[in-house]
This record gives C-alpha cells, structure tokens and sequence, in this order.
C-alpha cells in the first residue's frame, strides 16, 4: 500500500512541474505587458527572465520531494540521503521566498506611478510566507529524522 501512495504523491510532483513549466511559457504571452512585443522581446523581459532564473530552484525542491518519496516507498526514510534531501528542500524554500521578496521590491521600486502594484506585491507577500512555512517544515522533518536516524544507529551499536 505505501508504494501505491508514494507513487500518486511523485505522479502528483510530476503533474505540479509540468503545470508549472506550462505555466511560465504561457502567462509572459499573456501578461499586460507583453501586448504591443514581438516574441523574442516578450521572453527577454527583464522580470521575465528573472521568474526563470528563480524557477530553478524550485525545480530543484520538486525533484528532492520526489527523490525523498522515493525513499520512503523504498523504505530508507532513515537514510542520510533523505535528511540531505530534506535539507535541500529547506534551502530551496529558503531561497525562493528571499527571491521572491527581491522581485516585489523590483516591482515595488521600478513599476510606473500610474499603475498599482497592490495586487502584485500581496502575492509575493503570500508567496514568500508559504515559502518560509515550508522551510520551516522541512527543517523541522529534517531534525527529527536526524534525531530518529542516530537513535537507531546508537541501538545497533549496543546490540
């Protein structure tokens, strides 16, 4: 039964990356923007370019928790290997949400004076607390396998 789940919630990892590349070739051709750009200059954007420099990094989670999923279906969660991929999760999320923040400030300082950010800048703001909650998270899992991981090398010492 657990390799069934383990194999939905990575089917679902994929699903999210390929939602999420649909996502970054589709929205630059239709953000405000981009309405009076040929197709090279709608992709060169500055902001645009930035959001995939940054989405690399969270390609880079996505494949850890899939990595980490296939460890627990393995059953060597308490491996260092999954305490490595769980700290990379944790520094992944940790940079996206200090990423996030640089892009809404660039929004907030060189965005013209009549239009309003607003809108724009509450997103980031929801978006980098998600980050640091998932950060947050993975770094308490990561301490907690740590902890579970040399309790049970500490056991087979002893017998």
């Amino acid at each position: 039964m657990k390799k069934k789940s383990t194999f939905f919630l990575q089917a679902v990892i994929v699903i999210i990356a390929l939602l999420s590349i649909t996502a970054l070739i589709w929205f630059p051709l239709v953000e405000g923007r981009a309405e009076n750009l040929d197709l090279l200059h709608v992709y060169i954007d500055p902001l645009i370019l930035y959001v995939y420099a940054s989405s690399i990094i969270y390609f880079v989670a996505l494949y850890k928790a899939f990595k980490l999923l296939g460890y627990i279906g393995e059953n060597s969660i308490f491996s260092i290997n999954a305490v490595k991929a769980l700290r990379s999760i944790k520094y992944c999320a940790i940079a996206i949400s200090i990423l996030i923040v640089g892009g809404g400030l660039y929004i907030k300082i060189f965005h013209p004076e009549e239009d309003d950010p607003a809108g724009f800048i509450v997103l980031c703001f929801v978006a980098a607390i998600v980050s640091v909650v998932v950060a947050t998270a993975a770094a308490i899992f990561e301490k907690l396998l740590q902890n579970a991981i040399d309790i049970k090398s500490e056991n087979e010492l002893t017998i």
